[in-house]
């Protein structure tokens, strides 16, 4: 299957209805077995259909255009929970209601891609690092004024020089930061090895120096970075929480807010909102608009849109929205124009205080990264080509957590790939050209589809035979489930389990007792993940990822797969195994921007036209409760239905409320919930569990979950749970249903894109049935509309400590 580039950064409108009415057409029968767009197949109808919508409003109704953004963790929308009349009477300071984040994504998906994340392309404009025009001219030409920018370059350059000529010696983990992350890294593995105490460094001496690779003596080796523990909120005193909702009372804010205010501030909250209102900004959900009127509410008169509190506080805001639209740095004018668009009266001031205040950093990642290639020109005229002025390089503002997390990514990758793997006297057995390859690599890039999870899962009943500790992880329970079938179940986990102390267990440096790890649906690592994951493998442990470039991409920041596809410094496996059946012949074809005819003699692939999203709801109510169960034999609980987005007249609100109508009535007496619901619960975002609830005691919801009970606890069921009958396709990613039912309501045409077409019609084992609204746009999606990009930092960090493949 021909690889995709990555998936729609999670929260745009990509999977959301986006409430563009779609005119019902009076002469189109919905009792139809047309072809339709996708396939030959008949539409397999339940007796007694017909056209009166009875169970949803159409689109151009009040409910229909109620736009939503489909959230990757699909749980419950959060809300600040401040009045929107805290912004009234200054709309002049703020720049304008509805602007919550826009701004950062239009501008950044706007943008065109940077040298950073050109994948190592050699033609960059520069020459070949010695200034030279040429190397077969006998006679140098003049000094141009190009030649002349140029040879300002060239300090430059020898500074990448110096950082590649450190590519070939082995990388010990941490050791590419810099500066106070460095530092800090330092005074964190002396502490955790006993070497010294944290009070040790109340006195700021120097960090005590790290050995470049584990030797025999234990005592002094720094221990690697742990398991995460289960997340524990930490108890909030009474005190904090009644200053709290002193100053948020006095601001005009909910008191509700508290818990979440001190969550977000900690212990010195009342204190921190009292000197500087802005900081409410750093609670989720809180918009700039609400942070403003609270600001005018404690600080009347001396409110102003200038001030630097103000300004500080929204440059942190707009990057975490772009983090949230999966982008892990901002190029400073996309920050300046988002700091207009709020009123600030000097965004390049701002920016400016904002970095001197440590609340971003500045980078300027692939200075030319590029222009050394161009040394090896075959003549004077591609030198003389490559010698126009280089682009100015841009410069990119972040976050220190993301900041830290690529670059202690890049580092760990480099130190497995450098690892001589070559050299454990491992036998591998006789395998395919992935086993081959993890054989005499420490680093190796796998594509496919879903056929090709046998190919990774090889791996590792190939390791074990060679004697070697091998497991593998993938992204969802569902996923581990079915890698088990594969490996067996000792050796099969998912990617929190591994963290959070299941499997293997740890070695004596703390780093994970494994040799061969394989991750299945990398695709969906974000850099956050990635990094703790990748920093927790011992030298010399073989890491295979694993995934499908085609699929939507992760809830959280970053694009780690795709970047080390793009980075081009591991070997790459593209896989060959095909997709079976009529579902995957179709799946398939939508990969490479093909939406083809496909033959489905036993109607695995069945498209069910409609006029409107009513008319919509009602078929997929039908399909899921009748048709399916009766024409194919799968029960209602072994089939899914997945459309674009929570909103409108046919997104998961509504199909839910009339799927749960038809299936299990009742009252909603739990928290909206009854025993037989099928729900949909966010353990984290961008990994969804599906399961029925079996109960409801003082502690929380009680579900069942393929076997496995989970307790939610009462103050998470709004929050984190939804019924399950429907869902988005964030939420469907990394689990698959031998039914799958696919709606695509006319008000929905907006929000799709390649990504999310392949990744909704591939959660289909068996069967496919596509309740069809949107007419031309499906096509048009398939074939023109790929995913916004995201902007990030791994490429040109890898380049640094990697030389790319040729």
């Amino acid at each position: 299957m021909t690889a995709l580039p990555q998936g729609s950064a999670p929260g745009s409108t990509a999977d959301e209805p986006a409430g563009a009415e779609v005119a019902p057409d009076p002469t189109q029968d919905t009792a139809d077995t047309g072809t339709g767009t996708v396939g030959e197949a008949a539409v397999e109808v339940a007796e007694g259909e017909g056209t009166e919508d009875t169970e949803a409003s159409g689109p151009g109704t009040a409910d229909a255009a109620e736009p939503e953004h489909e959230r990757a963790d699909g749980g419950a929308d959060p809300e600040a929970g401040l009045p929107e009349g805290a912004e009234a009477g200054g709309a002049s300071e703020t720049g304008g209601e509805g602007e919550t984040g826009s701004e950062t994504g239009t501008e950044a998906d706007g943008e065109t891609e940077t040298g950073s994340e050109a994948g190592g392309e050699s033609e960059t404009g520069a020459d070949g690092g010695d200034g030279s025009p040429g190397t077969g001219d006998a006679k140098a030409p003049e000094l141009t004024e190009a030649a002349a920018e140029l040879a300002a370059q060239r300090e430059l350059r020898a500074r990448i020089e110096q950082r590649k000529a450190e590519r070939e010696a082995p990388i010990p983990a941490g050791t590419k930061l810099s500066g106070q992350a460095a530092d800090l890294l330092a005074a964190v593995r002396a502490v955790e090895s006993g070497e010294k105490s944290g009070t040790a460094f109340f006195a700021g001496p120097p960090p005590a120096p790290r050995r470049p690779a584990p030797g025999p003596a234990q005592d002094a080796a720094p221990a690697r970075p742990r398991a995460p523990e289960p997340a524990q909120a930490p108890a909030t005193s009474a005190e904090t929480l009644a200053s709290v909702r002193d100053v948020l009372t006095r601001g005009g804010a909910p008191e509700a807010l508290a818990v979440r205010v001190a969550s977000a501030l900690g212990e010195q909250a009342a204190q921190r909102l009292g000197a500087d209102p802005w900081q409410l900004l750093a609670v989720p959900g809180v918009r700039p608009e609400q942070a403003d009127g609270f600001a005018r509410a404690l600080l009347g008169a001396e409110c102003r849109p200038d001030d630097e509190r103000r300004a500080a506080a929204l440059v942190g805001w707009i990057l975490e929205q772009a983090a949230a639209q999966g982008h892990t740095a901002l190029a400073a004018d996309d920050v300046r124009k988002a700091l207009a668009a709020r009123s600030v009266p000097d965004p390049d001031e701002a920016v400016q205080q904002a970095v001197a205040e440590g609340v971003v950093l500045v980078f300027q990642d692939g200075l030319a990264q590029e222009s050394a290639d161009v040394e090896d020109a075959e003549d004077a005229e591609d030198t003389e080509e490559a010698a126009e002025p280089a682009e100015p390089v841009e410069v990119l503002l972040g976050l220190d957590r993301y900041a830290l997390a690529e670059e202690s990514l890049a580092d760990a990758l480099a130190r497995l790939f450098n690892s001589p793997v070559r050299d454990d006297g491992s036998v591998w057995p006789e395998g395919g050209e992935l086993v081959r390859a993890v054989a005499a690599s420490g680093l190796v890039a796998h594509t496919g589809g879903e056929a090709a999870r046998a190919e990774s899962a090889a791996v590792v009943t190939a390791a074990a035979a060679a004697g070697l500790r091998a497991a593998g992880a993938a992204h969802t329970a569902d996923g581990q489930r079915r890698l088990a079938e594969l490996t067996g179940p000792l050796a099969a986990f998912t990617v929190a389990g591994l963290l959070s102390g299941e499997g293997p267990g740890r070695d004596a440096d703390g780093a994970l007792a494994l040799d061969v790890l394989v991750v299945q649906d990398a695709t969906q690592l974000d850099v956050e993940t990635a990094a703790v994951l990748v920093e927790s493998l011992p030298d010399g442990c073989r890491l295979v990822l694993s995934g499908d470039p085609g699929v939507l991409g992760p809830a959280g920041a970053g694009r780690v797969f795709h970047d080390v596809l793009a980075a081009r410094i591991c070997p790459v496996v593209a896989s060959r195994l095909p997709d079976p059946g009529p579902v995957g012949e179709l799946v398939s074809g939508i990969g490479i921007g093909e939406l083809n005819q496909v033959e489905a003699p036993g109607k695995e692939v069945v498209i069910v036209p409609v006029r409107d999203a009513g008319e919509a709801v009602h078929r997929c109510v039908q399909l899921l409760a009748d048709s399916i169960p009766r024409a194919f034999a799968i029960p209602a609980e072994q089939a899914q239905v997945i459309t674009v987005g929570h909103g409108g007249s046919a997104g998961t609100r509504a199909l839910n409320a009339a799927l749960k109508e038809r299936l299990n009535p009742g009252p909603g007496r739990f928290g909206g919930f009854d025993p037989g619901d099928r729900i949909a619960y966010a353990q984290a975002p961008g990994r969804t569990v599906t399961g029925t609830v079996i109960g409801a005691d003082a502690e929380g919801l009680r579900l069942d979950c393929s076997g496995t009970p989970v307790l939610v606890p009462k103050d998470r069921v709004e929050s984190a749970l939804r019924h399950g009958w429907a869902l988005t396709a964030h939420q469907a990613l990394g689990m698959r249903w031998p039914a799958v039912v696919a709606v695509l309501p006319g008000d929905a045409a907006q929000g799709l894109s390649r990504a999310w077409v392949y990744t909704a019609f591939g959660r289909a084992e068996r069967h496919l049935s596509v309740v069809h609204g949107v007419d031309q746009a499906l096509p048009r999606a398939v074939a023109e509309v790929l995913p916004a990009p995201r902007t990030t930092r791994l490429v040109p960090l890898l380049h640094g400590l990697l030389k790319p493949a040729e």
